[in-house]
This record gives C-alpha cells, structure tokens and sequence, in this order.
C-alpha cells in the first residue's frame, strides 16, 4: 500500500521552541515599538519556511499585519524586488482606510504595487533625472546614487512605519540567498533604519548556499553588526528530535525499524525525512544521494504527471493552468488528473491560483535532470506564450529569460533592452546592469539586421557605464565608459561623441585619483563641440568642464567656461546646465573671498534649479551656500540652511543622495562645535542601496560624538570601518585620525595618538597637497599628545622617553606652523576655526619642556569663542592646569574648571568631566553638586589628605618636584608635608615612611 505521509504545516513543530520563542519574544518587542530584525539561516530543507509560517499565525493572532514575499532563483536577472513586490501587493487592495492613505501619499510605490498605474519615467519631474534634455543617454547629476531608487527606498520605509502606527507590521522575505542586488539593498536600507516602529522583519536564506563569494555574504557581515538583527541559525533534528519528527510525519503506527532507519538516512533534515517517507519506505535500495531520492518519488507518478512536474521545472517561477495547458499540450482532463496527483503526492502545491514545486530543492533537480533538448522546447514554449500574452510587471525580463534558455537571440536581445528600461523605472539599477550586461554578451551573435534599429554597441556601453556606477560599481562604471570612448568610430556625430566623452569624464571625477584623466576626457568632449552653435550638448559640456577645473585649482579656466555655460544655456533654454553652472560661479566666488556674490549666485541657483525639476542641482547649490556660511564660522545661518536641506531631501526622496547626506552630515558637525549634541545614533554601519563610501561620511560625523562621550567600543569600531574608505573619501581618514589621537589621549596612550596624526598626515599629503591645512588640526592633537607624553615620562623619571615626546612635540609644532602658513583655506583667507587650531598648537607646544604658559592657554580659550563649545572646554581644563602649575590665579583656574565641567556635565562628555574633576580633586577645589570620593582609610589615621597624597606619589617614586608639579604645591611645601609624615610614623627616611604606610593598611 502507498504511503502518503502528512506533510509540511500539517504535523506539529517539533524541536523548535526555542526558535519560536525568540522568534516572538522579537515580536513582542516589536509591538512594543522597539523595532528589529531576524535573519534566519539553515541548510535546505531544515524547516525554515515551516518555522515562519508559525510565527506569520502567532503574529495575525495578535492582529498584526503579515506581510510575506519570497525570492526566485533565476539567475539571469528577472524582476526586481520581487519579495518586496508580492510582500507589498496587498496594500493595494486593503480596504482599511489608514493603508489606502499610506499608499496613496507615495506615488513611488507604483513601481512596487500591481495597481496598474505606470511608474514615473526617469526623465520626468518627478525624478528630476533628466536635466540635459539629451535623451539618448540620460544626464544623471552623479552616478552614486539613483534618485528613483532612494525614492522607492524612502516609500517602501515610509508606508510600513505609518503602517505600524496603527497596528504592529511582520514583513517576511524568504530565499534571501536568490535575492537580486536590489532587493537586498532595500533591505539593508530597511534594516539599517530600524528605530521606534513598531516593524518586525525576518529574513531567511540557505547558509550552504551563501559561500565566501556570494553578494548575501558581504550584506550579512554589515548587517549583524547592527544592534536591530539578530540571527538564528536552525541545525538538523537530534537523533531523539528526528525520531519524533519521523513519527508525526507517518500519522499512524510506525515500527520502530522505520522510524530509526528514516531518522539515520535524512541526517536530521526534516525536508529529507518527509521525502524518504514519501519515496516508499519499504523500499531496501533507496538511492544515498538527495537528488536521486527527490526524482525516485516520480516515479510514481504517472507518465502526465511526470510531464506537467517537469514542464513547471522550467518555468523558474509559479504557473497558471492557461499556461500550462498550452505549454504540455495535454487536454483538459489529463491536465487535470495530473495536477491532482502531483498535489496529492505533495510534489506541487497551489499558491495564489498557480501551480509552484513543494520545496525548491525539487524543482531544481527535476529541472537539473531535463535533456538539453526538452529544456530547449520548453522555453521556447514558454516564450512564445509570453510573448503573446502580456505578463504584467517582469513581462520583459521573463521573455529575455525564456528567449536566451531557447537560444532565440534576437527575441532575447529586444526583451533584455525593455526589461532594464523597466528595471531603471523600477529605481533597480543592479537589475538593469545585468540586462544591459547580457545584452552586450550576445550583441555580437545577433545578426546586424535583427538588432534594434535605434541601438548599437556604444549606446549600450554608456548605459553600462550609469548603471554600473548607481549599482556602486565605480571601478566597473569607468571601465564601460573607457569602452564607450574605444568604441567611437569613424562617422559617429561630434556631438554624440561629446556626449560619450562628457560622461567618461564624469565618472572618472567621481574617483579618487582620476583627476588628471577626467580633465583630459571633458578637453576631448570640449574640442568636439568648442566651435559649435549653443545647444544643449555643448551647454552641459560647459558646465560639467567648469566643475572639473574648479576640482583641479584651475579657476580662472573654470570661470570662463561656467560663464559660457550660462550663456549656451540661456540661449537654448536649458535652465538645468544654467543652475550647474551658477553653482560653480558661486563657489568660485568664496574661493576669492567675495562671500556675497557666492550667495547671490547660489540663490539664484538654487530658483533656477527647482524651477527646471533638477532636485539634485537644486541640493548642490543649497550645500555650497551652507559651505559659505560655515566657512567664515557663521555657524547659526549655516546650520539654519543644512536644516532646510535636509528637510528639501527628505520630502523629495533624496535623503541619502550624495548632497543630501552631505548636509546632514555637516549639520550633525556643527552640532558638534556648537555643543548641541543629539542622542546617538542606534547604527551607522555602511547601507545597501547608499554608496559605503557616502554611509562612511555620516559614520565619520558621527565618531567625535562616540569618542568625546567615552564609547570606546563604538569608536573603536567606527575606526576600523572607515579605514577602507580613506582614500575614496578623504574627509573620513581627516575624522579618523583627529579622533584616533582623541580616543587614544583619553586612554593615556599618548605614543598612539602621535602614531594616528602622523600616519593620517602622511597619507594626506601623499595623497594630496590640497589637504596641507587639514594637517593644521592634526598636528595641534599631536603636539598635546606630545606634550601629555612628556609630562607623564617625568613623573615616571624616565628620561628617555622624555627627550623622545619632546623631540616628537617639536617636529609636529613645526608642521603645523608651515601648514598654517602655507595652506589654501576655500576662502582665500584663515577662517576662525583654523586660526583657533593654531593657538591650542602654540599652547600645547609651551608644555614640552615643563609647565605650559598659562597665557598662551587663555589665548586658545579666546580663540575656540567663535562658537566651539566643547573644544573651548578642553582649552579651560589645560587653562586650569597651566595656572595651577605655575601657581598663578587660583580663582581664575576654579572658574575655567567649573566652565569646562558644566560643559562636560551638560553635553554627556565623560572623559572631559572626569579629568575636570580629577584636576579640581588635587586642587582642593569644590564643584557644585560633586560630591568628593574620600579615599578609604584606617578606623584611626594619623595622615591629613595632603599629606596623604603627597606619600601616595612617593611610593610611586616621585621627585618632590614632581609631587609638587602634580599637586599644584612648591617644592619646599611638598618637603615640609613629608617630614611631617615621616614624623607621625615614625621613619626616618622616606622608603621606610612608605613601607610603615603599606604596613599600617595607610596605603593600599
């Protein structure tokens, strides 16, 4: 007799509570709006799927919305974000009315949604993409980012927290290791921005699949780092669990024999032991291998259902009995029967009315054991049915799928230039990449008159070349775009050929060392167009040759040609090239000192930009005219503009382009001067979907905070993840050693934090001599260093190390005087922060050789008055100290402590505070609401505090100079306390004073 054993969610979970409890306590969390995220891993067939459908229940039993979606294996593109797509298509129908608004209010989400509606065109104003008007290729202000793509992220993030406000959301995405490189970037930017929802999103993915190679791999290395995920690892049954496990599969008496020889043979894989039951376990020779075990259940189907099963292997997708029908030839009733043995022997299930393979594991062995013959006719059927019937969103990428199994080229060819026209509208450029990418592949194999008559290699070279570079595939982007330059021929148009060259050159610029290259490709692009009629071609050639030059120092040339490009702009009504070109205008005119005319430009800008729909242009200008402001330390309307920034980004979907992470960016630094210091940010590791060099720069905004609060941890790891992107953004390796230097100086490792300036310095300059002020504050962190080195070498006597800390103190001073002296600041003159660096350098510097002047210090305190509170509280701590050393105005030195340490206290700055309190300790100076730690001591001691801290430091083998310098005394007082010391106990010399001390428990 057949056995047919109960299978998937119909036996009971077995061995998994634990599983499941995290996996709702996570929940709970959630609905409590502590927003997370679970990734779940496990070989095939280990019970993943069975193990959410469970959590899915718990979470619709507690009235959440379950939102569910998984990936498909089909490896040579297909749509993009599918999981996110069948996930979110229920919000469509959803009649609850705060959905439907959630909805409504993103039109983005069109590119997601089956609600018929058309997403918007790159080239319109929605996007603001296509400022050039040269429409062969598509003006994209800069190829980190896809605005589209930043849209749809914001959109998809937006509608699940409003979502969320009223009823908690469980988003479930399975398969992840088939995911396409948008769909995984959408989930890094979702995970990364975890915070109050009340959102729970679980992952799932095959940890064999995912090897050291695999795109999920490196997504899964940034991810674990963020404290929202968690992971949950699900290992094969126990020998006892998959006894268990064997006997719910059977549903009835089962001999001991069986059960313990199923248990042994699927290795404690659930998925396998479902499938040896369901092979026939009478049977004495089953084969050992997974596949052949899997395709030994077909035969026991019949000949028809054999066939429908291996006609729905290669659909690499669900499908709809119309469509299968057609594709097997089989009547009506054959098809029937077949479908309903196949169901029946749980070798197919039924979702969503189309017919899908139980486990993905089965349909790829069935599909691995097709000839190559019967694969060939099945996608050919499969195409010519989709190419008769549309097919919906993915219509395209799924005829390009069917075409190239087929080996129908020229079909293939057609439907892979449409479906990376969708997937560009789809805000996917990974997707599109990899169509254009295949495109390119058989190009050459299609004969000349099948091709597209309105495409050819270069147009699809320079289209690798943008979705290369919105993937974050620089490298590759400049690589198609070389190609494109090779690729010109004899008789192409100098004005297409500009347009190839133009957008060479801005690739190139949006590397780092390619400047020199970048240059030489706009010249190329210019000589095609130079004695031309103004066009648009020639406008942007202009304007994107102005910014090259202004990159390179050359500003009278740039000058020249952004006034050009004004003019060709004008001309022929091309208001985006204008607004390009007035923006470099206005930053040349800050590069000269004429601050006004740079903020009248970039006003106008600004107008110009918004009014032609170009967002990006419009952010560019808003960002310089805050650098104008910030420049000359006008920190108030600086950071007034960066908030009207940000605010424009985020409700124009282009939070994370490059100008609107830049703004705030910089606003979280001027909230660092200006001691209006936010709560720390929950994550800022490195997002799929926004360029990881972009993600560094907010990281690197974010590290003074990190270290200036003490978080050794998370600055330690802010430092290690910024380290690879030196180079590529320079502003993070300026960040990384100035807070190296900080964080070690806390630590007291003061050769450290000289290690950090000199190695970040070194790499500044050999990288780029524009960078020599940068060096200024650098270099004043390691003359502090320096000199802390120096002082805490003294009071150990070791008069090596101190000539080393000097000698090291005096090189850097020097460095920092000749950078002050020779360093370009953007506004032709020193601005107030560098001025203020220079004069805690020169303070620093006094303290070498012995104490530091304490004139020089008040003069660093005057100079950090521009607006930087917390750095003007460290200048009032040495201030303080320098006072105290020298024995000057007590008074002045209680009142510059207590200014330092309400800052401290106020700003949550605990390094800061604790050495404020610790110098106001050894100077017997009281801070209002500190309670002083007395230290513990004897039931009767005969020692005061001063005297008793005075032998403290001898039994460390202090001078009494050194004693003194310590404790802000002279000398002479320093020998009166230990006399009276040595008398109480009764010593008469100071050893034998500090051995009766450690006797008497007087010191510990």
């Amino acid at each position: 007799m057949m056995l047919v054993p109960r299978l998937g969610s119909g036996i009971p979970l077995v061995a998994r509570a634990d599983e499941l409890r995290r996996l709702r306590a996570a929940f709970t969390a959630a609905e409590r709006g502590e927003a997370g995220a679970v990734l779940v891993s496990g070989d095939a067939g280990v019970g993943k799927t069975r193990l959410l459908t469970e959590l899915a229940e718990h979470a619709t039993s507690r009235g959440a919305l379950v939102l569910a979606g998984r990936c498909l294996d089909v490896r040579e593109g297909g749509l993009p974000y599918l999981p996110f797509a069948e996930a979110l298509s229920p919000l469509s129908l959803d009649d609850d009315p705060e959905i439907a608004e959630a909805v409504r209010v993103r039109p983005a989400l069109a590119r997601l949604l089956p609600q018929g509606a058309t997403p918007p065109s790159p080239s319109g104003d929605h996007l603001g993409l296509d400022t050039s008007g040269e429409r062969d290729v598509p003006y994209r202000v800069r190829p980190e980012q896809d605005l589209g793509q930043l849209q749809l992220f914001d959109a998809v993030l937006g509608v699940l927290a409003q979502v969320a406000v009223h009823r908690p959301v469980l988003l479930v995405l399975e398969d992840l290791h088939w995911a396409d490189s948008s769909t995984r970037n959408l989930l890094s930017f979702l995970l990364n921005r975890l915070r109050g929802q009340r959102l729970l999103v679980v992952g799932s993915y095959r940890e064999e699949d995912v090897h050291r190679r695999h795109p999920l791999r490196a997504m899964l290395v940034e991810l674990v780092r963020l404290p929202a995920v968690t992971q949950i690892e699900l290992r094969p049954f126990g020998t006892a669990e998959a006894h268990a496990f064997v006997e719910a599969l059977a549903d009835g008496p089962v001999s001991p024999e069986i059960v313990a020889w199923v248990a042994e043979r699927s290795e404690g894989n659930p998925f396998f032991a479902e499938e040896l039951m369901a092979a026939g376990v009478e049977c004495e020779d089953l084969p050992a291998g997974l596949a052949e075990v899997l395709l030994s259940r077909l035969e026991r189907l019949s000949p028809e259902a054999r066939r429908v099963v291996r006609t729905i292997s290669a659909a690499g997708d669900s499908v709809a009995h119309a469509a299968l029908a057609e594709v097997t030839g089989l009547g009506e009733l054959e098809l029937d029967e077949a479908l309903r043995e196949a169901v029946h022997h749980h070798v197919l299930v039924i979702e969503r009315g189309a017919y899908t393979f139980r486990h993905a594991l089965l349909q790829e062995a069935v599909y691995g054991d097709l000839l190559p013959g019967e694969r060939v006719r099945m996608h050919a059927a499969y195409a010519e049915r989709i190419r008769r019937i549309p097919q919906g969103r993915g219509h395209d990428a799924k005829l390009a799928y069917h075409s190239l199994r087929s080996r129908d080229l020229k079909t293939a060819l057609a439907a892979l230039l449409q479906a990376a026209d969708e997937a560009e509208r789809l805000g996917a450029p990974g997707a599109a990449l990899r169509h254009i990418e295949q495109a390119l592949e058989i190009w050459d194999a299609v004969p000349q008159a099948d091709r597209p008559a309105d495409v050819d290699e270069l147009k699809l070279l320079q289209e690798a070349s943008y979705f290369a570079a919105t993937s974050g595939e620089p490298e590759r982007a400049i690589a198609y775009g070389r190609s494109s330059v090779q690729n010109l021929k004899r008789g192409v148009p100098p004005e297409r050929a500009a347009k190839v060259w133009r957008r060479f050159a801005e690739v190139l610029l949006n590397a780092e060392g390619t400047l020199t290259e970048a240059l030489d490709a706009i010249n190329r692009a210019w000589e095609l167009v130079a004695e031309d009629e103004p066009s648009k071609t020639r406008a942007w050639v202009l304007a994107t040759r102005a910014t090259i030059l202004r990159n390179a120092g050359q500003y009278e040339d740039s000058r020249w040609n952004a006034n050009a490009a004004v003019a060709d702009a004008r001309a022929v009504g091309n208001t985006g090239a204008e607004a390009a070109a007035l923006v470099t205008l206005g930053a040349l005119a800050d590069a000269v000192g004429e601050p006004a005319e740079a903020r009248e430009r970039l006003a106008e800008a600004e107008r110009k930009a918004l009014d032609s729909g170009s967002l990006n242009v419009a952010l560019r200008a808003v960002c310089f005219l805050a650098f104008s402001y910030e420049d000359l330390g006008e920190y108030g309307p600086a950071m007034d503009i960066y908030r009207r920034g940000v605010e424009r980004a985020e409700q124009t979907g282009l939070t994370w382009s490059i100008y609107g992470l830049e703004m705030r960016a910089r606003y979280l630094t001027l909230r660092y001067l200006t001691g209006d210091w936010p709560a720390m940010a929950s994550t800022n590791a490195p997002a799929r979907g926004v360029s990881s060099v972009l993600a560094a720069r907010m990281t690197s905004s974010w590290l003074p905070f990190a270290v200036a609060r003490g978080r050794v941890d998370t600055a330690e790891k802010y430092l290690a993840e910024l380290r690879p992107h030196w180079r590529a953004e320079p502003l993070t390796a300026i960040v990384s050693g100035a807070t190296g230097a900080e964080l070690a100086m806390w630590q007291g490792e003061y050769e450290q934090a000289i290690a950090w300036v000199r190695k970040v310095t070194e790499f500044l300059l050999s990288f780029d001599e524009g960078y020599l002020l940068a060096t200024v504050r650098l270099g004043a962190l390691g003359v502090e260093a320096a000199a802390a080195w120096a002082a805490s070498a003294r009071k150990h006597g070791d008069h090596g190390l101190v000539e080393q800390a000097v000698i090291a103190g005096r090189k850097l001073i020097e460095q920092v005087r000749y950078a002050g002296e020779n360093g370009k600041p953007r506004a032709q003159t020193l601005g107030p922060e560098a001025r203020a660096w220079l004069a805690r350098a020169e303070a620093a510097a006094s303290g070498l050789e012995g104490p530091a002047d304490p004139a020089l210090w008040a003069a660093a305190v005057a100079a950090f008055d521009y607006g930087a509170v917390y750095e003007q509280a460290i200048c009032r701590w040495h201030h303080a100290e320098a006072l105290l050393a020298a024995q000057g105005d007590a008074g002045l030195a209680a009142k510059e402590l207590l200014a330092a340490h309400d800052v401290a206290d106020r700003l949550r700055a605990e390094p800061l505070r604790d050495a404020v309190r610790e110098v106001a300790r050894r100077a017997r100076i009281d801070i209002p609401g500190v309670e002083p730690k007395p230290a513990a001591r004897p039931a009767i001691d005969p020692l005061t505090d001063r005297e008793r801290a005075v032998l403290e430091r001898v039994a460390l083998g202090r001078t009494n100079r050194q004693v003194g310098e310590e404790l802000y005394i002279s000398e002479k007082t320093v020998s009166v306390h230990l006399s009276r010391v040595m008398a109480k106990l009764g010593a008469s010399r100071r050893a034998e004073a500090v051995a009766i001390a450690y006797d008497k428990g007087l010191l510990t």
